[in-house]
């Protein structure tokens, strides 16, 4: 009888926002136990702390300044209240905080800085370099965990996506407009995908996947069936 093969020890999922791939990486390491990291949520730290200072998103020296010494943690979920996990900064808990509609229109200008990518791609690769990890992101396959033994690229028009930011915010009982979140989505790929800094891209050696053909039931068990 042949020998069971281990899981990849790290992998990577990468992908525009709203895609699905932190759903994917928060089911794929619930079903290994390994850590699930969506680095997405340092950025959005770092955004919301530069709006509560009453920084200017647009002052690029300023906001990689703050992200150089603004220690983040990133623990396991201590609610169970819907969060993949907590966000720490200084001891508080800004969780929900992040997800806020002001840090979804700034956050992609904050993440393009050279500086902020620096600062925080240093501690999410020592995080993945540890290992049994599914570390969620744009740019992990290409930049922060080059290495990953298993790298996704999950991808899906921008009114899929659009339609599943919108019906996430519905039922969270909040409003929401369908068109002003489209255009969002669409600006947002702009920015992620033309920053001169690790731009949102497939590594080369990336399995892409469709998630406009492929519910979230299908999506993960092809990336399970990979890593068996």
């Amino acid at each position: 009888m042949p020998n069971q093969k281990t899981p990849p020890n790290i992998i990577a999922i990468d992908g525009p926002a709203a895609s699905g791939k932190s759903t994917l990486g928060r089911r794929l390491a619930d079903a290994l136990a390994y850590l699930f990291f969506d680095t997405g949520v340092m950025y959005r730290a770092v955004t919301w702390l530069a709006l509560q200072r009453g920084l200017d998103v647009r002052d690029e020296s300023a906001v990689a300044a703050l992200a150089e010494e603004t220690s983040i943690d990133v623990r396991p979920p201590s609610q169970e209240d819907g969060r993949a996990c907590d966000v720490i900064v200084n001891e508080d808990d800004i969780t929900w905080n992040i997800r806020r509609p002001e840090v979804d229109a700034n956050v992609s200008v904050v993440a393009a800085y050279p500086g902020v990518r620096t600062a925080l791609t240093a501690q999410q690769r020592r995080i993945g370099l540890r290992g049994r990890v599914v570390m969620v992101g744009r740019d992990i396959g290409t930049v922060v965990l080059p290495e990953a033994d298993l790298k996704i690229y999950l991808d899906a028009s921008a009114e899929k996506r659009a339609r599943r930011r919108y019906e996430e915010i519905i039922a969270r009982g909040e409003k929401a407009d369908y068109d002003e979140i489209l255009q969002k989505v669409i600006q947002r790929d702009r920015i992620d995908s033309t920053r001169a800094v690790a731009p949102l891209r497939p590594a080369e050696d990336a399995i892409i996947l469709d998630s406009d053909k492929l519910d979230a039931d299908q999506v993960f068990e092809r990336v399970k069936e990979l890593c068996e």
